[in-house]
């Protein structure tokens, strides 16, 4: 009998493999990626003390409204939420953040978040 392992494993088994190399320091913290079918969620996380310093998600109440009410797609979304972010690390001072793609591949939305964290500034 075969034991396909799902898609999502496969990308857990991933991330672990990139989480042994990066590490999140309260100068350089890390940025977090996780998306679902229908949300991205964003944090950046100190791992030194292993708290998370600030956070961005598409489930805030105007954006859920504007993306369920079909005002915008999915990649627009994914572009609100990383400027949201990039915004929350201005005010904390962040100015440089370590990515973590979560095992994703780097193409589409999570190329898209890095490009736009970097076009507000922030150097990833």
């Amino acid at each position: 009998m075969i034991n396909k392992i799902s898609r999502n494993e496969k990308r857990k088994i991933r991330h672990k493999r990139i989480r042994k190399k990066i590490k999140g320091t309260p100068t350089r913290p890390r940025c977090n990626v996780f998306r679902s079918n229908k949300n991205i969620y964003l944090s950046v996380i100190d791992d030194t003390t292993g708290k998370t310093l600030t956070y961005a998600n598409s489930l805030e109440k105007d954006l859920r409204t504007k993306y369920k009410n079909k005002e915008i797609k999915y990649s627009d979304l994914v572009l609100e939420v990383a400027s949201r972010l990039a915004e929350r690390c201005k005010q904390l001072n962040i100015t440089k953040l370590v990515f973590d793609r979560g095992g994703y591949k780097y193409h589409g939305n999570i190329k898209k978040i890095a490009d736009t964290l970097r076009e507000k500034g922030i150097q990833v």
